[in-house]
């Protein structure tokens, strides 16, 4: 019998591919999507998109959604609080769930920080189906196995705030500036997906205004067109 899982899920073009790694790996059983959400702002921490965008990802993806909740601003503390209470809620709709997969490339500084969560919760484990691979390669391979993604949120001092709203697709890797890594891993970047081989259908999205927070982040809203 495959194992069950559940995978850190920011919305973001990594996690999907993590998602399509371990459904394509018979040994896995995919059960849902966790994501931290702040309550106050009704989106995806980080990444800025909205919570019934989110919503619709997992229905298009045919997973329910664990959401750990937030509100903004927050400290580490509450993160993991809300992190560790979301897992309990996931193990309480899967009683033999004990592993989670994230998207993470090549930082060992946030693996380290993620396994010593998990040690602190207690009886889960951490899966890294991408770890190690090199981005350049796996961007490419992103855009020609038909998965679709958008930037939604640039850190304008390391990446033009131009490139923020903009379909992440072969136009877009070849306009990256050298030293921003192709899957933005160093933070350059974060993205949404809405589309392609792992979704029932491409979301219908339309592109909302685009602002700057706290003189840095750039970031482009997202609407469900209906």
């Amino acid at each position: 019998m495959p194992t069950p899982i559940i995978v850190s899920w920011s919305g973001g073009k990594d996690c999907l591919m993590t998602l399509g790694r371990l459904r394509a790996d018979p040994a896995w059983h995919v059960v849902g999507l966790l994501t931290t959400v702040t309550a106050n702002h009704d989106r995806i921490a980080m990444h800025g998109v909205r919570r019934s965008v989110l919503a619709a990802q997992g229905a298009a993806l045919g997973l329910p959604v664990i959401e750990a909740v937030l509100t903004w601003p927050s400290h580490n503390d509450a993160y993991e609080e809300a992190f560790s209470t979301a897992l309990a809620a996931a193990r309480g709709c899967w009683t033999d769930l004990a592993h989670i997969a994230f998207g993470d490339l090549f930082l060992a500084d946030v693996r380290a920080y993620r396994d010593a969560q998990l040690a602190r919760i207690g009886g889960w484990t951490g899966v890294y189906p991408l770890w190690g691979e090199d981005t350049a390669s796996l961007g490419r391979h992103f855009v020609t196995a038909g998965h679709r993604a958008a930037l939604c949120c640039v850190d304008t001092t390391q990446l033009d705030a131009g490139f923020c709203g903009r379909d992440y697709d072969g136009a877009l890797l070849d306009a990256l500036p050298q030293g921003v890594d192709p899957c933005g891993e160093n933070g350059e970047f974060h993205t949404l997906s809405f589309g392609g081989p792992l979704f029932a259908h491409d979301m219908r999205l339309a592109r909302g205004e685009s602002l700057l927070r706290d003189g840095r982040f750039q970031y482009t809203d997202f609407l469900l067109d209906d």
